[in-house]
């Protein structure tokens, strides 16, 4: 099977998007992963971020990013608007999702279905809201697998009759760039993923 360039699938939506700007529903992990996202997007979007992450252990590194995440927002200049939509910490849904795979190693199947139990609540909310696309700043890591979160992002769209923005943002540099952005910010900059599997992998 051909590997998809996910770049170029969003370049082409965004060329065809003429003088419409679009509503979009950002998932974000983190400041420093969205940094990037949000400069390159707000250019062509209405963005909402959607800070939605039970797997952050512990609570406390989880209000540190989400405070970051709304610090981002307020000082970053857009030029579209830039809103944040907050969620529970829905903590024990990670541990649901994750038991049995609690030996996994990080970037493998438990991976894939924090991914998938994140982007499912996206594609919910978009569902709820009336969001024109949903897509995640999870692809612009460099540990994180594009492939398996276009699919995942895909399937979701279907599932739940909504519009999935194609995405590899580590593609023109964008991760080099995130790092960049941080600096500028200085953002808060975690060692870890989130979970306490990665930590413990740390």
């Amino acid at each position: 099977m051909q590997k998809q360039n996910y770049q170029k699938q969003l370049d082409k939506i965004i060329e065809n998007l003429g003088d419409r700007v679009p509503t979009l529903l950002l998932h974000s992990c983190c400041a420093p992963c969205s940094s990037y996202c949000i400069e390159y997007l707000s250019q062509y979007f209405e963005i909402t971020v959607l800070y939605y992450n039970p797997n952050i252990y512990p609570e406390t590194e989880y209000e540190k990013r989400k405070a970051e995440q709304k610090r981002l927002i307020n000082e970053m200049q857009t030029k579209h608007p830039v809103k944040m939509l907050d969620c529970d910490f829905e903590t024990e849904m990670f541990y649901e999702m994750a038991k049995g795979l609690e030996d996994c190693r990080e970037c493998g199947e438990r991976c894939f279905k924090c991914y998938r139990l994140r982007l499912e609540k996206t594609a919910q909310e978009v569902k709820k809201y009336g969001f024109d696309y949903f897509t995640t700043t999870l692809t612009i890591s460099p540990l994180k697998n594009a492939e398996k979160i276009n699919e995942i992002g895909n399937e979701l769209a279907e599932e739940y009759d909504v519009n999935w923005l194609p995405s590899d943002f580590k593609k023109k540099e964008g991760y080099k760039r995130s790092i960049e952005l941080s600096k500028a910010f200085n953002l808060y900059r975690q060692n870890y993923c989130g979970c306490v599997f990665s930590q413990n992998e740390t």
